[in-house]
């Protein structure tokens, strides 16, 4: 079988103690000890395939595969992709890897690694689709991920979102961008009265430290205005029609051309086009974590 050369991959993996932590939580979350049916299997040689079974239409992308293959590694197992990281999925059912070692752990490993499979896949299939309509449309900017992501899977999906070519956006609250929402606002509205915006805007950034980005979100073209004045580094215009968006963005870029002016609220992958303008340099979509399909995979013990 013949594979495209895997993506490109914009977030790092984990380094391998990481990897095998996280392996051995989500083991202990799917085998509470003992488990009758694979103390049965044994200890016996087992070799299985590992099969995609449709790569979610065309598209398909595989990612999740040094997640996967640290789960079998923990339960004793070793894996051969016949599918590189970043690689299409064949529109049919096809082979994606062999695992080999004792009969019980493969068992143990399966359904743990099949179901990271799926979501990471998922998630970079779609983020592989809105990219491609990005570049479809002749825009050059950033396609990214959100903080929508499953509780305790975030590090594997934003790790998906970047095999699939998408930005995967910040990592959490205390990462390289403090992004003062409209709620961090509201609660701070009185504290910051004498100052205003701009206060605000030192003050996190001051808490922060010189190695970190400010952004502000903002609901209208004059919010967006009084941000960048204030000294935000981006302004995440959110929730604003396509035609209040890109006015909104001009006008940012005219008065303060170096601020990122970033596109975000309920953009899917029917509506990006609408989004993207010659202002807007970030368009992140929510949609490539919270509601990409997860690709099915099956794993199939081989008789000896």
């Amino acid at each position: 079988m013949t594979c495209e050369p895997p993506a490109p991959l914009w977030a790092p993996l984990p380094p391998p103690h990481r990897l095998v932590s996280l392996a051995r939580a989500w083991l202990d979350e799917d085998l509470p000890w003992p488990d009758a049916t694979v103390g049965v299997a044994g200890d016996a040689p087992t070799r299985a395939h590992l099969l995609s079974k449709g790569g979610g239409g065309p598209g398909g992308v595989l990612a999740g595969a040094p997640f996967a293959e640290a789960v079998f590694g923990v339960s004793g197992c070793r894996v051969t992709w016949r599918v590189p990281e970043g690689g299409s999925l064949p529109p049919g059912r096809a082979l994606v890897a062999e695992v080999e070692g004792p009969a019980g752990g493969v068992l143990t490993g399966e359904r743990v690694a099949l179901n990271i499979l799926g979501r990471c896949s998922g998630v970079a299939s779609m983020a592989a689709r809105a990219v491609g309509v990005a570049r479809g449309h002749g825009w050059g900017g950033v396609v990214a991920g959100t903080r929508k992501t499953t509780p305790g899977f975030r590090l594997a999906e934003k790790y998906a979102l970047g095999v699939g070519g998408a930005d995967p956006h910040r990592g959490g609250l205390g990462g390289g961008l403090l992004l003062l929402k409209d709620n961090h606002r509201a609660l701070a509205a009185a504290a910051a009265a004498a100052g205003g915006l701009e206060k605000m805007v030192l003050g996190v950034r001051r808490a922060g430290g010189f190695t970190r980005r400010v952004g502000v979100e903002c609901s209208n073209a004059a919010e967006a205005l009084e941000a960048a004045g204030a000294g935000a580094d981006i302004v995440l215009l959110d929730n604003l029609s396509p035609q209040e968006l890109h006015s909104a963005a001009a006008q940012v870029k005219a008065a303060h051309p170096r601020v990122m002016v970033e596109a975000s609220g309920g953009v899917v992958l029917g509506t990006l086009p609408q989004f993207l303008g010659p202002h807007i340099d970030v368009v992140s979509m929510g949609c490539l974590t919270h509601s990409a399909p997860a690709l099915d995979f099956a794993l199939r013990v081989l008789e000896p």
